[in-house]
């Protein structure tokens, strides 16, 4: 599924001249029809699938707990 730069700026929550900057980068694919731009849909669900993934491994991470030192000197 193809979305315009509006809608694809309503389905990110970023500014339609965001969206345009990142064209330009060519950090979003896009192709242009000769009035306007068409973004594909799916290129997002890639990179949403792999953040959720990469908060999950920090989440686990931060979560794990602190192993205790066995060099530490009892100083009573």
């Amino acid at each position: 599924m193809y979305l315009t730069i509006k809608e694809t700026a309503e389905y990110l929550v970023l500014p339609e001249e965001k969206i345009k900057k990142l064209i330009q980068q060519k950090k979003i694919r896009a192709l242009f029809d000769g009035s306007e731009y068409l973004i594909y849909k799916e290129q997002f669900n890639t990179h949403l699938k792999q953040m959720e993934k990469y908060k999950l491994l920090v989440e686990e991470y931060l979560n794990e707990p602190v192993p205790e030192d066995i060099d530490v000197k009892d100083e009573d």
